[in-house]
Formats: C-alpha cells, sequence, structure tokens
C-alpha cells in the first residue's frame, strides 16, 4: 500500500514551513538566526531558545525503551495531538469518513466533527469485541481510517489480536491502534508488528502509566510515510523545551514506573475482588487497564453519593452498552480503600 495515496492532494503539495533549527541542526557557540532573546530568559534554564522541532533526544530515549527506531516516531501534545493531525492528513473534510468503534474513547468522535469528517459507527460485541462482519459493511473507498482502542476505554478490556490483524490485512486506509494502557495488559503491543504492515499507526502516552498527564506528551509509532507526513503538519515547535527536558528525566526512571505498573494491576485485582462482595455491585468487567467497569443497580444514585464525599469517578451509564455502570481508576492503596469503606455504607 501506497501510504501517499493516502493522503489529501493539498497535503501532497504542502511545503512544510521550514524553521530555522531544520536549516542548521549542528551546534553553534553563536546563534543569530531565530531572532530569540539573546540575554537569556527570567529563568534559570534555557527557555530563551526554540526547542528541537524534532525531539531527537526524547525519542532516542524512548527507542532505547520501546526498540522502535527514531524514523518510526512521533511526538505530539498528547496523543489528542497526533489524533488530530491524523484527520488533517489524510480525511478530505465532507468526503472522507473514519470508523469508531463504540464504546471508545471521545476525542475519535470530537476529533473527526471539528474536522468535518463523517464518523461511522460500529458498536463492539455485547463481549466488547469487534463486530468484523458489521465494520466489513459500512467500509467503501472514502474510508480513510479505522480507530481501536485496546485495551478499550471504557470497557478496560483487550481486543482480540487476530481480529485487528484481520483488518490490518484487508482494509486499505489506516488503522490507529490507540494503546495508551497497553502498559497495564498481559497483551504486548503491537510495536513489534510495524514491520509487517504499512498502514498499522500506534498511539501511546505519557499520561498513563508514565504519570505525566500534566506534561501533555504523547507518542506514535507508524511506517516512515506515515511519521513523515506528521512532522509535515504539525506545528513546528509543537513540543516544548520544559516537556522536552522532564520528559529526558522520567525515561531514566523506568523503574520506578514498572514498580508503579505492578502495584496498580495488584490493586485492580484486589479492588476487583471487594466490589463483588457489595450487594449494589452487578457485575465487574475483567480489565487489562489502570481502570474497572463495574455495573451497579443505580448508577447515577452511586455517582453523586460519592460526589458528595469528594470521591470522583466516572459516570459512564449513558455509554452505548455501558447501561448502569461506572468507570473507577485503580488509585493507591488508601484511595482504593477509602472508596470501598464508603460503598460499603450505602
Amino acid at each position: 500500500m501506497d501510504i501517499n495515496n493516502l493522503q489529501r492532494e493539498n497535503i501532497k503539495n504542502l511545503h512544510p514551513y521550514s524553521t530555522a533549527r531544520d536549516e542548521y541542526k549542528g551546534q553553534a557557540s553563536v546563534y543569530l538566526d531565530a531572532n530569540e532573546n539573546g540575554y537569556g530568559s527570567p529563568l534559570s534554564h534555557n527557555y530563551n531558545r526554540y526547542p528541537d522541532p524534532l525531539q531527537l533526544d526524547v525519542k532516542d530515549a524512548i527507542s532505547k525503551i520501546k526498540g522502535v527506531p527514531i524514523e518510526n516516531t512521533f511526538l505530539g501534545n498528547g496523543s489528542d495531538e497526533a489524533i488530530d493531525l491524523l484527520f488533517r492528513a489524510f480525511c478530505e473534510p465532507g468526503i472522507d469518513n473514519v470508523i469508531v468503534l463504540p464504546p471508545t474513547y471521545g476525542m475519535y468522535q470530537v476529533s473527526a466533527q471539528i474536522n468535518n469528517v463523517e464518523i461511522r459507527k460500529v458498536n463492539l460485541l455485547p463481549n466488547f469485541q469487534l463486530d468484523l462482519e458489521g465494520i466489513a459493511e459500512v467500509i467503501d473507498e472514502h474510508t480513510k481510517m479505522i480507530f481501536i482502542c485496546s485495551p478499550n476505554n471504557p470497557t478496560g478490556n483487550s481486543i482480540i489480536r487476530t481480529d485487528i490483524e484481520t483488518i490490518l490485512a484487508n482494509f486499505q486506509g489506516l488503522v490507529v491502534i490507540d494503546e495508551a494502557y497497553i502498559n497495564y495488559a498481559k497483551q504486548k503491543t503491537f510495536i513489534s508488528e510495524l514491520t509487517e504492515y504499512t498502514n498499522l499507526v500506534i498511539l501511546q502516552t505519557f499520561s498513563k502509566a508514565w504519570g505525566l498527564a500534566g506534561l501533555r506528551l504523547g507518542m506514535a509509532f507508524a511506517p516512515r510515510p506515515v511519521i513523515d507526513i506528521l512532522n509535515k503538519v504539525k506545528p513546528p515547535y509543537n513540543i516544548n523545551q520544559a516537556t522536552q527536558d522532564l520528559a529526558l528525566e522520567a525515561l531514566k526512571n523506568v523503574g520506578q514506573v514498572n514498580d508503579w505498573i505492578k502495584q496498580t494491576v495488584q490493586e485492580r485485582t484486589l479492588l476487583s475482588e471487594a466490589l463483588l462482595e457489595l450487594p449494589m455491585v452487578k457485575t465487574v468487567y475483567p480489565s487489562d487497564a489502570n481502570f474497572i467497569l463495574v455495573k451497579v443497580e443505580d448508577a447515577s444514585k452511586t455517582y453523586n453519593a460519592l460526589v458528595d464525599q469528594g470521591i470522583i469517578i466516572r459516570d459512564r451509564s449513558k455509554v452505548a452498552l455501558c447501561e448502569g455502570c461506572l468507570r473507577i481508576t485503580i488509585g493507591t492503596p488508601e484511595e482504593n480503600n477509602t472508596l470501598l469503606q464508603f460503598l460499603k455504607t450505602l
């Protein structure tokens, strides 16, 4: 598949903005090329200079952990920027369409609406797995992308791997696998399949296991032609210097992150078992994420009672296939215990 034929015509002809750092990539003692303030900044760090537009040091550190070459890595202002850029680069407004699989992450639909791209919804099956026949029926020549969240938000389950591979092998557009919660899953990432499929895009994030939601840093891994197109359409300096510096510091502490992941998975099991003992709880769905979906007798009443106690979860009861369900993030042992002790009083 030629990825270049998937991109919009105006993007094919786009000459991207050339930054001063694009034109000179070496090290120098005097920089008089970017109209920066040579005196420095009011802060103690080097924020008077523009950041590396391609974030090569951060990508190199990520490469050492994930085994993905720098040229197959894109960094965005959260995964949301990568999602938006995929729409802007590959979907012709008012003509093309994409497929989403509810219940799923809401930003796919929001980005589609912002970019005037038709959304085609194919609900997951009752077991929260892909409806392959339903997906095949709605694909046409203008279907550019299929978004698959695995582990899925808000249901928590991983999507059956062979089903995803079936779509990758047969769909002539981009298959975007959102792996925001992959660190908590038994199923392995699709990163190792990057060399097999020209239409595979994988989204990951620093907001969950890495604990850096406040930095807004997301990752996309894809074949080189897709990455080149994303780099062409992104803002020149989309990742600020402070974020790059802090991400580099965090990437030195992968051991700490792995410890938190293990503890979160242990707490997920303990919380799930404890919730099942409560009379108000009907179902605790299996989860591969750092949250669990729980069906209760009265979701709205339970949610509001928790809010009154200053305990905030998500009411997902109005989402497709999630009637009567609450989504509960796995907190610290203390936070989980506080939640359980109050639920026992209801």
